[in-house]
């Protein structure tokens, strides 16, 4: 019998006689839609609600004031880290501050049109790398809207495949909140997510430091970035030595001390309490999620605590059960624990090692974490949309749906999306599809952790 893997190999579709490669349907969806942001940016009315903010609180930076208590805009004080304000000052140097340039191009350099088909690119590449080829052990069965795991002693991964099909790609381009977010309100969400892609696309490449920096970086323009950092920290410590990991932790750091510098020598208290206010109450009126819920609990303390708990539980619950299945989670800490003190013993001689992750895995991985946390945020404003939106066809073809469904939970969440302002109805619905796909994400076959041969260990490069 030939090897099971072999069974899931990739095969390019064919339709209508005429073989169809993602790469090649990604490339004209990227000119498409191009085409789209160009036609927006030229006849939909720019909407002005956080740029006159962004501007006001640069032109205090610009000016010379390091106290983050007094850097101000029209919607309130700055609550965001340093690489924001580098961001943005260099975004009002090119346009000189007014919108229009920005939406388009200033001087040759390409800003939030072209930043949204960068992005779009990078998560092509991320698709395309991972392939979303999850294949269950020994066999899954339909039973409706459940699937049935069959698992035996044997340690393969087998031939069952979930690939996203290649017009599923055309998902990513259909959002009409997610062209808004970009280039009819240029959100600082929209630099964070794609350095945060980036991110992403250079661990899937095993590029470990380089990858930490820029995630740092995203970290640096606004902190929901921060919902990445436990499932990217378990990653770590199975991709790498104990070494590796302070080594790439080291450099993350580095980065937030080098451009949190100018505040940090200055005013450190003000910019650490404001940049990273992790205590911040919303406003009930603009939560998309939690519409539902009274005012009064909404901004109560007991409430953020409950779903801080909550969303704590969850990460632990999926990183023993679900992303640690051939080692389990505490004995990976037991082994990186034993690693560190082994290394401190032959420092010297110390030959740092990193094993290779499966692509798929690592992206299932960081997705869902990421997923977990919005499901618990406390509340998730319209441009957080793009926080997750273009996770949600990976992660409903992991989930063990039928197609028809899986389309549905995603109009479903796009419906919610684009309902404004919203209501006790809209929110409860999107709370509804999130736990849906939450569900079908804990019942999914696990996909292999490793790469599919043994896995070796070989020197970083």
């Amino acid at each position: 019998m030939a090897p099971a893997r072999s069974l899931a190999k990739d095969i390019s579709p064919v339709v209508g006689g005429f073989r169809i490669s993602k790469s090649v349907f990604a490339s004209a969806l990227l000119v498409l839609d191009a085409v789209l942001i160009a036609l927006i940016i030229a006849y939909v009315p720019y909407t002005k609600i956080d740029w006159d903010a962004y501007m006001s609180q640069v032109d205090g930076f610009l000016g010379g004031e390091r106290d983050y208590t007094k850097l101000k805009g029209d919607t309130g004080p700055l609550v965001y880290p340093a690489g924001f304000l580098y961001v943005y000052s260099g975004i009002k140097f090119l346009t000189g501050g007014e919108v229009f340039p920005a939406q388009v191009r200033c001087h040759f350099y390409i800003l939030f049109g072209i930043l949204y088909i960068i992005n779009l690119a990078v998560i092509f590449f991320i698709y395309i790398k991972s392939d979303v080829n999850l294949k269950a052990k020994l066999g899954l069965h339909f039973t409706g809207f459940v699937s049935v795991v069959v698992l035996t002693g044997s340690t393969n991964c087998l031939a069952y495949s979930m690939r996203l099909p290649w017009w599923a790609f055309s998902l990513l381009c259909l959002s009409k909140r997610v062209h808004s977010i970009f280039v009819l309100r240029l959100f600082n969400d929209c630099f964070a997510m794609t350095l945060l892609h980036a991110s992403l696309a250079l661990v899937l490449c095993q590029k470990w430091h380089m990858a930490l920096i820029i995630y740092s970086g995203a970290v640096a323009i606004k902190m929901n970035v921060l919902l990445y950092a436990p499932p990217l920290f378990l990653l770590m410590l199975k991709a790498l030595d104990i070494k590796g990991v302070f080594s790439t932790l080291f450099g993350a750091a580095l980065v937030q001390i080098i451009l949190g510098l100018p505040f940090l020598l200055t005013y450190p208290v003000e910019y650490l309490s404001r940049a990273f206010n992790l205590g911040r109450v919303f406003i009930h009126f603009w939560s998309v999620n939690f519409k539902f819920v009274p005012e009064q609990i909404f901004v109560s303390k007991e409430f953020s605590i409950a779903l801080l708990v909550l969303h704590l539980m969850l990460l632990a619950i999926f990183a023993q059960f679900r992303w640690s299945k051939s080692e389990g989670l505490f004995i990976l800490l037991k082994v990186k624990v034993s690693d560190a003190l082994s290394s401190i013993r032959r420092f010297h001689s110390y030959e740092p090692r990193t094993k290779t992750l499966n692509k798929s895995y690592v992206a299932s991985v960081m997705f869902t974490g990421n997923f977990i946390g919005i499901v618990c945020a406390r509340s998730l404003h319209y441009q957080f949309y793009s926080w997750y939106f273009y996770s949600l066809p990976f992660l409903l073809w992991i989930s063990p749906f039928p197609t028809p469904l899986r389309l549905i939970l995603f109009a479903g969440v796009e419906l919610c999306w684009n309902i404004y302002p919203s209501n006790v109805y809209s929110s409860c619905l999107l709370l509804c599809v999130h736990l849906f796909i939450l569900l079908g994400l804990w019942i999914a076959p696990v996909d292999c952790e490793y790469a599919t041969q043994k896995p070796s260990e070989k020197k970083e490069e």
